[in-house]
């Protein structure tokens, strides 16, 4: 399989049940796979008023802020409460949870990873200096937060923008010239 790049911006955004938001999913593995049926989903949310979070038995989930001032998440058995403020720094939690989030001051975007339990799991990291990434042994997806980053051979990828790295496919180094720059990178590791 070849890598392939996407834009936030040309993927149409799917209403949420109870009108708190959209998503915008970026990728599935298995393709095609729905809800009940995923390895792991990775998607964009755009939250706009306050209200609880779908539960997802069986799921591992993090959350990373993309814009805006920020959620605070209360888990409903006390679990856990997190305000999620920092732009690109992840927070996880079970999707077996139930929880609430309220808007801190205003509607936010935030990134999203949702892995099956013993199935498949999921680092994130946050670059600010350039990297490589080799798919050798994990599928990897990396979307630009801020500034351009390139691969140096002909892929510019811009804030919104990002590529999906199945296995098999060749090492990628990416660089940038902004030291504002930021990058999100995923690593998707399948259990044996």
């Amino acid at each position: 399989m070849a890598l392939k790049t996407f834009a936030l911006a040309d993927i149409a955004p799917t209403p949420w049940k109870n009108g708190g938001g959209t998503t915008r999913e970026i990728a599935v593995w298995p393709p095609g796979a729905g809800m009940e049926s995923f390895a792991w989903r990775i998607s964009v949310a755009d939250i706009a008023t306050d209200g609880p979070f779908s539960a997802f038995p069986g799921i591992d989930r993090q959350i990373v802020l993309l814009d805006g001032n920020g959620v605070h998440l209360q888990a409903h058995d006390d679990s856990f409460c997190h305000k999620l403020v920092r732009v690109g720094e992840p927070f996880a939690f079970s999707g077996d949870t139930d929880v609430h989030a309220t808007l801190v001051d205003g509607a936010t975007r935030d990134f999203n990873v949702m892995t099956r339990r013993g199935v498949c799991r999921a680092e994130i990291n946050l670059k600010r200096q350039p990297f490589t990434v080799v798919p050798t042994d994990a599928m990897a997806l990396l979307l630009v937060l801020r500034g351009t980053w390139n691969d140096g051979d002909g892929m510019q990828l811009a804030e919104g923008e990002g590529v999906w790295l199945p296995l098999g496919t060749p090492a990628l180094t990416m660089t940038h010239t902004d030291i504002a720059a930021l990058c999100l990178r995923v690593t998707l590791h399948m259990e044996p």
